[in-house]
């Protein structure tokens, strides 16, 4: 069974309409999205930005909550569980932000930051327990462990996102989600991340959805790929699979984006006309048929609700012209 497991999962913002007589239509940042993952595998999650990735990210934890559809991890539905009967299970759902200094407490040192959860979840009682875990999990992500005394603005982001790794290690978790973790960072920098987040994994057994708009990174981490476009999931494959036979017109826009340093590798781009359509008013059917390049599209690409379907290279895409 999925360590984490969704059906259906809506996530739907309420909007303020220009006069109180009127009522405005939510904007509908993720839509009836179905997905697995495994324990221990990395699941991707890619598209342009405003496509819903980091809302379902957080949806999936419950840092937003659902307006539709379930969410199951580790064998138990947590869609509708009070905050208190949740809390236990935040310990092993844990989240590393993209911004490494707004998301930690200018005000709190390093060590006061990463001890918090341990502290909130009884799992050092004492405080020398807690400091000793704290210096642990700094020599962990390659920090030496008197960084536990200073402050953020005192570090580099990179150091900065090392230290939201401890943190979300604290606790011990089984999944983390990693809200475009190294976005921020100097290239360099960013391997290191990357490296670091790919040791811990073989490490301490941790299963990860990786949100990025990095697309060769994510070749790189990822087991499976999901692509998003106007919150919903339009193709799901292995990333070998996908990155070398990608099915739906929008993916391959998508990798044909991707730069190439080496002149035969490179391909003809393609262009994608028009606008995204805003996601108060999503289009029927396909929610890319106003901007896809495929001429003759069929009618079930207009007036029929999308589902991924399961292709003759085993990837799943929800377009009706995929083959």
């Amino acid at each position: 069974m999925p360590l984490l497991q969704a059906r259906g999962l809506t996530k739907h913002f309420a909007t303020k309409a220009a006069w109180p007589w009127q009522k405005s239509p939510p904007v509908q940042a993720v839509t009836e999205i179905d997905l697995d993952v495994e324990a221990g595998e990395t699941l991707g999650l890619v598209g342009e930005s405003g496509c819903g990735k980091s809302t379902l990210g957080r949806t999936l934890l419950r840092l937003y909550e659902p307006s539709a559809g379930t969410i199951t991890f580790d064998g138990k539905d947590v869609t509708h569980l009070s905050q208190r009967a949740l809390r236990p299970l935040r310990r092993q759902m844990q989240m590393i932000f993209q911004d490494p200094y707004a998301s930690l407490n200018p005000r709190m040192s390093i060590g006061a930051a990463i001890a918090e959860p341990i502290e909130i979840h009884r799992l050092a009682p004492t405080s020398q327990e807690r400091e000793k875990r704290v210096a642990e999990l700094l020599e962990k992500v390659g920090l030496r462990p008197d960084a536990a005394r200073r402050y953020p603005h005192e570090f580099s982001g990179g150091q900065r996102q090392r230290v939201g790794i401890a943190r979300a290690l604290a606790v011990k978790p089984k999944l983390i989600v990693c809200d475009e973790p190294i976005s921020a960072l100097d290239v360099s920098i960013q391997a290191q991340i990357v490296n670091l987040l790919e040791d811990l994994q073989q490490k301490e057994a941790l299963t990860y959805v990786f949100i990025s708009h990095q697309l060769e990174i994510v070749r790189h981490v990822c087991d499976r790929v999901a692509v998003m476009y106007l919150g919903r999931i339009v193709e799901l494959a292995d990333a070998t699979t996908l990155y070398a036979d990608p099915k739906h017109p929008y993916t391959q826009a998508l990798l044909s984006a991707v730069p190439r340093i080496d002149p035969a590798k490179r391909k003809g781009r393609i262009v994608l006309t028009g606008d995204v359509p805003s996601p108060v008013a999503p289009p029927s059917g396909c929610p890319f048929h106003p901007r896809c390049p495929v001429k003759d599209k069929p009618k079930a690409c207009f007036d029929e609700r999308p589902k991924l379907r399961v292709l003759s290279n085993g990837s799943r895409a929800a377009c009706h012209v995929a083959e």
